[in-house]
């Protein structure tokens, strides 16, 4: 199961838990206040008050999160894209008959690297094109560095391997950050207290004799749409918020590159 089904598999897994709960919930509320009416809603105000706090502080928590590791991955896209194009314009410093091989590997290894994050979605084909980067790093080292000692120029050797190393450094990072996101006990905790906050509203409903299906429904569709909210962000190549249009930096500098 890719991630986009995945992600579409655990909000419909919310939707129908949280629903259930709320009528479990209401159900448990109407017995309550049959018995006792008054002590029912104090519990209920006192409990209520502290899960929907404890919900709405964890979600903006990671929605934030979500949201800063949104713009830090449209950062490091843009800043690679710089470090390919600087090492690019560098290798006009070398001899020219080192120029052309290592130009081509450059160019190999720009596609790979766009390719890779195109196949985010499915693992497998990602470290394929992630391995196929890595080697081609290693190659394009060991030219470089060659190619700076046939240069026999200090200056040469200044311009072009800082850059290099500049580059894959940067796709390192990109690479990474990819990666970061929150542990999954955050993710767990705060589908709890959806869970939670879902019991105690039903049981809130409870009071009254006759189901509410406008406020449930509503309930239950605000905060499935904030968890897909912070999921996409969380992984912005698999939903609806994209972040596919930032590639273009990348696809354009490899259009750029003529042989």
């Amino acid at each position: 199961m890719n991630l986009a089904m995945l992600g579409i598999f655990a909000v419909v897994v919310m939707l129908a838990a949280t629903l259930g709960l709320l009528e479990v919930g209401r159900r448990f509320g109407v017995m309550l206040s049959t018995r006792d009416p008054e002590a029912a809603k104090s519990v209920a105000g006192a409990v209520g008050g502290a899960v929907f706090g404890l919900m709405g502080l964890l979600i903006a928590f990671t929605f934030s999160g979500a949201a800063t590791r949104f713009d830090t991955r449209r950062a490091q896209l843009v800043e690679e894209a710089n470090c390919i194009g600087t090492a690019w314009l560098r290798l006009d410093v070398l001899p020219a008959d080192t120029q052309l091989p290592l130009r081509a590997k450059l160019r190999q290894y720009t596609d790979a690297r766009i390719a890779a994050f195109r196949k985010l979605h499915d693992a497998a084909e990602t470290k394929l094109e992630l391995d196929r980067a890595t080697r081609l790093q290693n190659e394009i080292w060991k030219q470089a560095l060659a190619a700076c000692q046939k240069a026999e120029s200090p200056a040469t050797t200044m311009l072009v391997v800082p850059a290099l190393n500049q580059m894959f450094d940067m796709a390192t990072t990109r690479t990474m950050g990819t990666r970061m996101h929150p542990p999954l006990m955050i993710y767990a905790t705060l589908a709890l207290l959806v869970l939670a906050s879902a019991l105690v509203t039903g049981y809130d409903m409870g009071a009254s004799k006759s189901r509410n299906w406008f406020h449930s429904v509503t309930f239950v569709l605000v905060v499935s749409l904030a968890i897909y909210v912070i999921l996409d962000f969380e992984f912005p190549r698999v939903g609806l918020i994209k972040i596919q249009s930032f590639d273009e930096v990348l696809v354009e500098l490899r259009q750029s590159m003529n042989p």
